[in-house]
């Protein structure tokens, strides 16, 4: 029986397994789903190429002879159904991201919206697609704040810096304690600086050199330097929207549910620190696996800073997400939705794991094209874009 079939054979079977049933508790089971699924949930067809491939591969040299190895040909071919379900997981987010903003924003909304990029399928469906563009720089480590390379940014903007575009300022993920400004959401940043966005990715403090607020000032911090440094790139800093993944997007949440407050910005008080819009990916919202949080609302929580004056939210989550519940973020969505004035959309990803934003899947461009709607319509829908308080109070 040829070994390396055999093992090519149950390494694809373990992945799909955590890929597509991705079993979210107990912890450890959790754990497993997301680093083992994590790559086959967002690019599939790889795997059922490779098991195509490897399958002729094995009949072509002679190795299905033997009854062990027409039985592992036979596991290997039945994880093809399997992988096909994460295909269709992925190709249906595309609907569901457009309902949930039909849902948030009314179906006005698409008047104020020009129509989607033509998806490159190939590449959305086989490869992750090659995010830097040549029309897109990216100015690397400018410092923000004065904690070394944990308060370094890095700006994307066109080059040819066309004026007064919006700005965006995105946190990573890690959970707090890992992470860096390079890693998640590169094809929202490249989508969004190539429409004439000034975006701005950000590393913080972590844990143990930090913990709650210390993320929270230098989120603040990135925020304040925004607002004095975006206009040297073309930006205009008073159309200024946050975004975030897993604890980037919590960060995200407290900044845009608590603008102007003096407790998170010791020592630059008076910078102003309000938000046109906050866009939470895969968000942690505190642990959840009922209909309340298992421990009461904490001060890192952004449900315990609810107020009607929030700006408008984007918010989505993977129904399959080990890390972050989405219990949580339905905990959060509905208690936003119960107190903010402002829109809120929030779209429910079928079958999407933590960190799909790795990937420039077809899961991940249909969650940009929701964003880029959203952005649009706050834009195009606001009184006075260059005061987004004075805005949530009309």
């Amino acid at each position: 029986m040829p070994m390396g079939y055999v093992a090519s054979t149950a390494l694809l079977t373990w992945c799909t397994f955590f890929a597509v049933v991705a079993p979210r508790r107990p912890r450890s089971l959790a754990t497993l789903s997301f680093w083992f699924g994590m790559v086959l949930n967002e690019v599939p067809v790889i795997g059922i190429l490779a098991v195509l491939a490897s399958t002729a591969l094995a009949g072509a040299q002679g190795d299905l002879d033997s009854t062990g190895s027409r039985v592992t040909a036979v596991i290997a071919l039945a994880t093809i159904p399997f992988m096909a379900v994460a295909v269709w997981r992925g190709l249906r987010a595309g609907g569901v991201v457009m309902r949930a903003v039909d849902e948030g924003l009314g179906a006005g909304w698409r008047s104020h919206v020009a129509e989607p990029q033509r998806r490159p399928w190939p590449r959305l469906l086989l490869l992750r697609r090659w995010t830097r563009h040549l029309d897109v720089k990216r100015v690397a480590n400018l410092s923000y704040g004065d904690a070394g390379r944990r308060n370094l940014l890095d700006v994307y903007h066109r080059r040819d810096t066309p004026p007064n575009g919006p700005v965006l300022i995105y946190f990573h993920g890690g959970g707090f304690t890992s992470g860096g400004k390079s890693r998640e959401a590169r094809p929202l940043l490249y989508r969004l600086a190539q429409q004439g966005w000034v975006c701005i990715s950000a590393n913080y403090r972590l844990r143990p050199e930090t913990d709650f607020p210390g993320h929270q000032i230098d989120a603040k911090k990135a925020i304040a330097w925004a607002r004095e440094h975006a206009s040297e790139y073309g930006a205009d800093a008073s159309k200024l929207f946050l975004a975030g993944s897993s604890a980037g997007s919590n960060m995200a949440a407290m900044c845009a549910l608590t603008p102007n407050d003096p407790e998170y910005q010791p020592g630059f008080e008076s910078a102003d620190t309000s938000v046109t819009a906050a866009i939470c990916l895969y968000g942690y919202y505190g642990h959840f696996f009922g209909t309340e949080p298992d421990v009461p609302p904490s001060a890192n929580q952004p449900y315990a800073y609810l107020d009607p004056a929030a700006p408008p939210f984007f918010i989505t989550h993977g129904t399959k997400d080990a890390l972050a519940t989405v219990e949580g973020a339905r905990y959060f969505v509905g208690r936003l939705r119960r107190v903010s004035s402002s829109p809120v959309v929030y779209a429910e990803l079928p079958g999407a794991q933590h960190s799909f934003d790795l990937f420039h899947s077809a899961r991940t461009e249909a969650v940009v094209d929701g964003v880029e709607a959203f952005t649009s319509w706050v834009l195009a829908t606001s009184h006075d874009a260059a005061d987004p308080a004075e805005q949530r109070g009309n």
